[in-house]
């Protein structure tokens, strides 16, 4: 076969293994990956939370009854998602045989989500957009035929929670494919019983959250998380040979930095690192700058105008009738 045989592949793979005990390059922390992994699913889980819980809290009076056929699309959701998992360490088996070079494929992939997840600018429009086109479904759906109705309504309240929980596999499987799936596991556990706390407090006894906050706070996480998924990716890369490889001299780190933070001397990793981070807070920067002009805009026209450093759930009602 053109790619080689599996066990070539295999052979490659224990190489890649060795040269890397001869660096001294630790593998990834397995508390480090499971915090990874916690961090991701509680952030997606929570704006699947906050999007259904606008939804849910504007189904009110006469169209309350609509509630239910929205919960039931959002379990739909998430049985949708753990079945999305298990498609893919299916597919994901069945490549392993491509050993190293599938994880810097499918971080290279994971990378790129997280950087528009982390572009508080785009993020912010993404945000926007994205809720203003749900809403705007549910008021279409409420002037159509009952039954159309509560298919239509039951389809948005998929929509609203699939499209974070496919996210979040893909996120996830990155950590699985570079500590394991029982680790990837562990640390979305932990994320989806913050989450299943989270949706308690907003669904069942109505509470007031500070979502702005919150989503500020799992953004710095995922910012970290953003950070060191680049450097163990840019480690994989080089080991797989598609990047160069300049160690930077005269620099000895301790394995763990490595290990936990992905930091390994070397100017791509260190310089790509550096970089992420610089996309980060540009991005917020920018967000910030813009939100301060609205302020002073609104200000001249005699109106508040919110920031823009995250989305703008924090004045989210409680869900009640």
């Amino acid at each position: 076969m053109g790619a080689g045989s599996p066990a070539q592949h295999r052979a490659a793979f224990t190489t890649s293994e060795e040269a890397r005990e001869q660096q001294g390059k630790p593998a990834a922390s397995p508390l480090a990956a499971a915090a990874t992994a916690a961090v991701v699913v509680f952030r997606e889980g929570l704006e699947a939370v906050l999007i259904l819980a606008a939804l849910v809290a504007s189904l009110v009076g006469a169209t309350r009854a609509y509630r239910r056929p929205m919960a039931a699309g959002a379990a739909a959701a998430v049985m949708a998602t753990f079945l999305t998992w298990w498609l893919s360490q299916r597919l994901l088996a069945g490549l392993s045989s491509y050993g190293e070079r599938l994880e810097g494929i499918v971080s290279l992939v994971a990378i790129a989500m997280l950087l528009l997840v982390t572009n508080w600018f785009a993020h912010r429009v993404y945000w926007k957009d994205w809720t203003a086109g749900l809403h705007a479904r549910k008021k279409a759906l409420l002037g159509g035929m009952v039954s159309g109705q509560m298919l239509g309504i039951g389809l948005l309240g998929f929509a609203s929670v699939y499209r974070e929980g496919f996210e979040t596999v893909l996120f996830v499987q990155a950590v699985a494919l570079e500590s394991g799936s029982l680790i990837a596991l562990q640390g979305a556990v932990v994320g989806l019983a913050g989450v299943a706390v989270l949706g308690y407090l907003a669904f069942r006894l109505q509470s007031r959250l500070p979502y702005k906050q919150m989503l500020t706070a799992t953004g710095v996480l995922l910012a970290a998380v953003l950070v060191v998924m680049v450097g163990h990716a840019v480690d994989v890369l080089q080991e797989v040979g598609w990047l160069s490889h300049h160690p930077i001299p005269a620099l000895a780190l301790p394995g763990w930095l490595g290990s936990w933070l992905g930091v390994y001397a070397t100017w791509e990793g260190v310089g790509l690192q550096m970089a992420a981070a610089a996309f980060v807070a540009g991005s917020y920067l920018l967000a910030e700058r813009q939100a301060q002009r609205r302020r002073r805009h609104a200000k001249v026209n005699g109106r508040a105008a919110p920031s823009a450093a995250a989305p703008q759930p924090s004045e989210q009602p409680p869900v009640n009738g």
